[in-house]
Formats: C-alpha cells, structure tokens, sequence
C-alpha cells in the first residue's frame, strides 16, 4: 500500500510534463504543417521550393 503513494505523485509529475512538452509543442508550431514533411522526401533537394510552389498552385 505504500507503494501507491510513491507511485501516484510520479504519475502526476509524469502527466504534467507529457502536457507541458504537448503545449510547448503546439505553440511552437510543430503541428501547423502536417503535409510538407511528408512530400519533402520525394522532392530534390534544389527545387524544393519550386515544387512546392506548384503544387500550392
């Protein structure tokens, strides 16, 4: 029984933090752009922008 109140303050510590690392993340913008990633690998490295200019088009 004394374990459970060890583990309890680490679960709540662990659950602020995974909320703090998601907030920081949202207001640092890693969500804002979901699909670029993904299509960056089939591009070439010299005409990314290009490509992506068309595709926006």
């Amino acid at each position: 029984m004394n374990i459970v109140y060890f583990l309890i303050p680490i679960a709540l510590l662990l659950g602020a933090l995974f909320v703090g690392a998601f907030i920081w993340a949202t207001k640092t913008g890693q969500y804002e752009d979901l699909d670029t990633p993904s299509h960056r690998i089939l591009l070439d490295d010299d005409n990314i922008n290009d490509n992506l200019k068309k595709d926006e088009e």
